[in-house]
């Protein structure tokens, strides 16, 4: 009997055993399950948020990027820099060309009528003429060639000046605004006279700039001074001073 009660509990035991097995096995596995689960959802939200930051980041990076500035962490500050510089240089120009008298028609005096008439006799009586110039100017604004007549009145106040650094910095200002093959005011040049530039921007002098003065002189005397003689502005103008005339 013992025997058997013996042999009964480990025939018991051994199926308990047996029997608890597959139930300790769905446990682990259902415990794997769910520690792989909450480690899933812990990577989702760790890896996912980043993500979306970094692309969050990108996205605004991107927005404040330029075609101007390969980095995208400035929000284009160097664009802000390179507008005012621009603008400071404008303005400088500007009160340059002032000087000049010339920078609007407006500002110019009255011609008489005898000085416009010889506006059509001579290019050079037309631009020695402060109230020619500014006629003529406005007529190059009517074809996108005003820059022309900017340069040469630039190159004109340029060659007046005789302080070394003025110079210097003068000379920047005008390759940049008118040489520079970047610049929305870029004059037409040949290769020779730009090598000429070029060379001469290394120790610049009043006269850097006089080959290319002459060029652009030289291209509206043939090429906008006959059309301007022709138009409409001067007509209107020789017309108009005709009729205010006393001799009239």
């Amino acid at each position: 009997m013992p025997t058997d009660v013996i042999k009964a509990k480990n025939y018991l035991l051994s199926l308990g055993i047996h029997g608890e097995i597959p139930m300790g096995s769905e446990r682990m596995e259902m415990r794997k399950r769910q520690l792989s689960g909450q480690q899933e959802a812990v990577a989702g939200v760790t890896v996912t948020a980043p993500a979306q930051q970094g692309q969050a980041g990108q996205g605004q990076r991107a927005s404040n990027a330029c075609c101007f500035c390969w980095c995208c962490c400035c929000s284009c500050s160097c664009l802000t820099v390179r507008n005012e510089d621009r603008e400071e240089r404008n303005r400088r120009a500007s009160c340059d060309v002032k000087a000049e008298g010339t920078t609007d028609c407006e500002e110019s005096p009255k011609p008489t009528v005898d000085e416009v008439r010889l506006w059509g006799q001579s290019f050079d009586k037309l631009m020695l003429c402060p109230a020619g110039r500014s006629a003529f100017r406005q007529f190059l604004r009517t074809e996108f060639s005003e820059e022309n007549m900017l340069f040469w009145l630039a190159c004109e106040e340029f060659s007046k000046e005789t302080n070394k650094s003025a110079i210097e910095e003068k000379a920047r200002l005008i390759y940049e605004d008118y040489i520079s093959i970047l610049s929305p005011k870029e004059v037409s040049l040949d290769s020779r006279v730009r090598e000429v530039i070029n060379r001469n921007m290394l120790e610049p002098t009043s006269h850097t700039f006089d080959d290319a003065q002459l060029q652009i002189y030289t291209l509206m005397q043939r090429d906008s001074y006959p059309r301007f003689i022709n138009s409409p502005v001067y007509k209107t103008l020789l017309k108009s001073v005709s009729e205010q005339s006393p001799e009239s």
